[in-house]
């Protein structure tokens, strides 16, 4: 373990803050007298100041910012509620205040992987005017006590089969890279077990199901030490002056350092257009770039051993793919999902979950039937752009939500009748099988009024 790795960067932060702060005041001073920004030397300080007040690391979460949503051409304000919660995390609800017709509801499994939730802000907001939408809001680490114990591989699963049991039977789970390991064995343990509960689709999106598939670098980093040696070098503790502090944790700030390593040039890039569009005047490229370095470097920690035992697990071990994944004891088998739709998106220039990782999950759920499978690649989009951009809103997102919608349970009686007493909840799918067996009944429900 490295003792020193957490408390020397933490140093570090505390030293140069004057300076950032220094810089944020005279940003704040010169705003306040338009004039001293209308030159080019004065952007030019302006660009300085704000590339210096930018470049560190922070570990708060941002705010997710979702204040309303359009809904069937109405705008409706949106609440965040916790609906539940633990010291690891929170099942945060964008609750709709004004009463829309009913949506299907969904909770997004947010990764933990060195951001906060709020990376998925996009995501949500997009899904929220179709959909009564939920997120796993993760804690960060270092605020969290040593008395609450430990959160590895397992305690993820079980607090992702909580929230889906506390937002109740035919909910909708959509999973985003690193979860969708978690997810699917959160789904495969409520079916063999006959779970009420169970999801009525699950999506899986760019997430490593199977590594050994067109491994990229960061399978090959994974696979190239053992265990021991990311447990040595990458693990350190809270410092001191921090709830958690002396909690082990996997720091964000290493996370967030190696995602840049990768795309080392395009980061150089993006600062050097963020200092001379400033510098141009050109205010609203330079915003946006200072918006996602803002929301980028909010880092957050991981627990150890929920890091130790994913890179074991899933990405050494492939234990998922090979069907030797247990969670708390019990032996993971998707082949028992049988009432779930599933539908698998990868990115085509994907360079962290490469195409053909995520669909593995196709094969594993042997047990549905072939009309509850869907598997989309999307053209063009790297792994951020599955789940964010245009590309998501206008391609992804329409998939997303045919999927959600089709396999929405409905209620028939009150259709047609407007009746609140002995309705039914059926799903197309399960009508569909109900008429392949010969129930008259079903067949009836399905034919065209």
């Amino acid at each position: 373990m490295n003792l020193l790795a957490y408390p020397c960067y933490q140093w570090f932060a505390e030293c140069t803050r004057p300076a950032r702060a220094w810089a944020a005041c005279l940003r704040a001073s010169m705003s306040m007298w338009p004039p001293s920004t209308s030159t080019p030397s004065g952007r030019t300080l302006d660009a300085w100041c704000e590339l210096l007040e930018c470049c560190a690391f922070s570990h708060r979460r941002p705010p997710f910012g979702i204040d309303a949503v359009d809904v069937d051409g109405a705008t409706v304000p949106i609440v965040e509620h916790a609906a539940a919660g633990t010291p690891f995390g929170t099942l945060l609800h964008f609750r709709k205040t004004l009463p829309v017709a009913r949506q299907p509801r969904v909770l997004i499994v947010a990764p933990m992987s060195g951001h906060f939730a709020t990376l998925l802000r996009g995501t949500a907001r997009t899904m929220l005017a179709d959909h009564d939408v939920y997120i796993t809001d993760w804690h960060n680490p270092r605020d969290i006590p040593l008395r609450a114990g430990r959160f590895g591989f397992d305690e993820y699963v079980r607090h992702l089969i909580d929230f889906i049991r506390h937002i109740g039977p035919d909910a909708h789970v959509l999973a985003i890279c690193q979860p969708t390991v978690a997810a699917l064995a959160a789904v495969a343990l409520m079916a063999a077990g006959g779970d009420p509960a169970q999801p009525a689709s699950l999506t899986l999106m760019a997430g490593p199901i199977d590594c050994r598939v067109n491994p990229t670098k960061v399978n090959e980093l994974a696979t190239s030490r053992p265990i021991d040696w990311f447990a040595r070098h990458l693990i350190s503790v809270v410092p001191s002056g921090f709830p958690g502090a002396q909690r082990r944790v996997y720091p964000g700030f290493v996370q967030v350092g190696a995602f840049m390593s990768m795309n080392p040039d395009r980061h150089a890039a993006s600062f050097s257009d963020l200092y001379y569009e400033r510098a141009k005047g050109d205010a609203a490229k330079a915003d946006a770039l200072r918006h996602f370095y803002d929301e980028y470097f909010a880092t957050a920690d991981l627990t150890a051993e929920f890091y130790l035992e994913t890179v074991e697990k899933v990405f050494q071990q492939y234990a998922l793919a090979r069907g030797e994944l247990t969670v708390g004891g019990q032996l993971v088998e998707p082949a028992a999902i049988h009432r779930t739709a599933l539908l698998t998106i990868e990115g085509e220039k994907d360079d962290i979950c490469a195409v053909g990782q995520t669909v593995a999950a196709q094969e594993l759920c042997s047990g549905l039937p072939p009309y509850l499978k869907t598997h989309h690649v999307q053209t063009g989009v790297g792994h951020y752009g599955v789940f964010n951009g245009s590309r998501w809103e206008t391609q992804v997102y329409p998939i997303v939500r045919a999927t959600i919608h089709d396999n929405e349970p409905y209620d028939r009686t009150a259709d047609t009748t407007g009746a609140g007493a002995g309705t039914r909840y059926v799903t197309l799918h399960a009508l569909l099988e109900a008429r392949a067996a010969g129930n008259s009944e079903a067949t009836g429900l399905l034919s065209p009024h």
